[in-house]
């Protein structure tokens, strides 16, 4: 498995990966134009010349940052290649200063094994909301929020 930087040669794939979830319900749709403008934000795995994981750290504020985009291939789940992302995503948080990440997630279960804790949502800064305004399901956003302390 090699895990990397995403190229622009990658969006499609991501985007096919990203958008497979969204439309069974289990995570939110990203626009191309999103996995462009956040493709640096991102880390891939990728088997055989094919993606089949995807992850990225979204900055907010001073020494905050989300883990989101978090999918991986129902051919290759439970294989450890999600929670290696998420460790690389958070070494990267690390380097950078970040003290504290979140997720807004419908799979809390992934993430309470990577030590993340369930949190309610007014526990986030309101800074994290900016963003939601585009969402479908704004305003009665259904994801659980998680918090992990670095």
């Amino acid at each position: 498995m090699l895990y990397r930087k995403p190229t622009f040669n990658d969006v499609e794939s991501i985007y096919d990966l990203v958008n497979t979830y969204a439309n069974d319900g289990v995570m939110l749709a990203r626009s191309r134009n999103t996995l462009y403008e956040t493709l640096r934000d991102m880390i891939v795995a990728e088997e055989n010349s094919e993606i089949v994981g995807v992850g990225g750290l979204h900055i907010i504020w001073n020494e905050l940052a989300e883990i989101r985009t978090m999918a991986v291939t129902d051919k290759v789940t439970r294989q450890g290649i999600g929670k290696k992302i998420v460790e690389m995503l958070m070494e990267e948080a690390k380097m950078l200063g970040v003290k504290t990440l979140f997720t807004l997630t419908y799979k809390p279960g992934f993430f309470a094994k990577i030590d993340f804790k369930e949190i309610t949502k007014e526990e986030l800064p309101h800074k994290v909301w900016k963003e939601c305004i585009d969402c479908p399901k704004f305003p009665n956003c259904d994801e659980i929020a998680m918090m992990r302390v670095l």
